[in-house]
């Protein structure tokens, strides 16, 4: 193993401590069970034992920033169901719901249509005991159901959300050198702390290589995700029987192309990603071409990516900001408006987040997807 990279040693934290005897006993772990670990470990995680939303949290998702945002959604949904045949019951589930900000947008806004809500059923997917109590407080018990995996929701039509959730699937890295693809991995000096390392030549299923970079450079870093692949499988072997539309939402690229993507944020803040494991936000840009591989390697029509900017403005987001400025206070006026600035405008989430479509059983594109060009 060749380091690459190293930061300063500073005092361990629990689960810093666990991955060193972790390390020392097995070796260098891979890059991607670094990132679970440091997200999932069910003593030590982020996400187990943090609550990483809002102000005086690590970063700040848009449902937080406006509720246009989940509004829009909501309405999508509904014409997503129509589109299915409006079939009664229909479940709608939010993976990494965050503090139920977006999905008590989203049903507000069905409310328009009320055959709709009542066909609904709420079922979020979410590991982390302390955004479950956020999500119960919010949205009360009636209708929403809580669940580990998306394999846990009951069979039946489905309408899904994934806003900023893709992202913080563990990333498997590799590093093109000397002519072949190489694991990098996660090692532990005494001197050093972590450090990256390079690991023996990677082994890769057919579908892992198809989704790799063409004609890569020495030292070119490539990012995997296979939890992705995973939940494009769940999500068809659920349409297998029952129309099923899911909307993914997140930050990263639209043309496939190499590099190291990986990064924390503490404090809403970029942090190193050795510094204090476990208690910092871990994540990766979404490659949305290679998820649209994906979803046709799945048997699941894909639509996008299209940037988010240019989705919520063709879902309306104009005249829905307008009805609300009307009875709004000046001061709501503004948060309003700043809110939806941020949430559109290229220079801010406008063009970095990109949104993609997945269907199964649906033989039209759900909306504005058909429109674009």
């Amino acid at each position: 193993m060749t380091p690459q990279s190293a930061t300063a040693a500073t005092e361990p934290t629990p689960l810093a401590r666990k991955l060193m005897a972790r390390i020392a006993a097995d070796g260098p772990i891979p890059v991607s069970a670094y990132m679970d670990a440091c997200l999932n470990d069910p003593e030590h995680g982020y996400y187990r034992t943090a609550q990483p939303l809002g102000r005086s949290g690590d970063f700040i998702t848009a449902p937080e920033i406006s509720q246009v945002f989940g509004e829009l959604l909501g309405l999508w949904a509904a014409s997503v169901w129509q589109a299915m045949g409006a079939p009664k019951p229909v479940a709608l589930i939010e993976l990494g719901p965050g503090r139920g900000t977006l999905a008590a947008d989203a049903l507000r806004a069905a409310k328009a249509l009320p055959a709709f809500q009542e066909a609904l059923s709420l079922h979020l997917v979410e590991t982390s005991p302390v955004l479950q109590s956020e999500q119960a407080r919010l949205l009360g018990t009636g209708i929403t159901t809580w669940h580990d995996t998306i394999n846990d929701v009951p069979d039946g039509p489905a309408i899904i959300f994934a806003n900023e959730f893709l992202d913080a699937l563990p990333v498997r890295q590799l590093v093109w050198r000397d002519g072949e693809w190489r694991e990098r991995c996660v090692a532990h000096d005494p001197d050093q702390g972590f450090l990256f390392c390079e690991g023996s030549l990677a082994e890769l299923s057919t579908a892992e290589q198809n989704l790799l970079p063409c004609d890569p450079a020495d030292g070119d870093i490539a990012e995997l995700r296979s939890d992705a692949t995973g939940l494009l499988a769940a999500i068809r072997a659920r349409g297998d029987a029952q129309p099923q539309a899911a909307l993914f939402i997140d930050y990263g690229h639209g043309e496939a192309a190499a590099g190291d993507t990986l990064q924390a944020v503490s404090g809403h803040r970029y942090a190193g990603v050795f510094d204090a494991p476990g208690q910092h936000d871990l994540t990766a840009h979404v490659d949305f071409r290679a998820l649209a591989k994906q979803a046709d390697m799945a048997g699941l029509g894909a639509f996008g990516p299209m940037a988010q900017g240019r989705f919520l403005l063709q879902l309306g987001l104009e005249a829905r900001c307008q009805t609300l400025l009307r009875a709004g206070t000046p001061a709501q006026q503004q948060s309003i408006m700043s809110g939806a600035r941020r949430l559109v405008d290229p220079t801010q989430m406008g063009e970095l987040f990109k949104v993609m479509a997945v269907t199964a059983g649906l033989s039209e594109a759900p909306p504005p997807f058909g429109e674009q060009q």
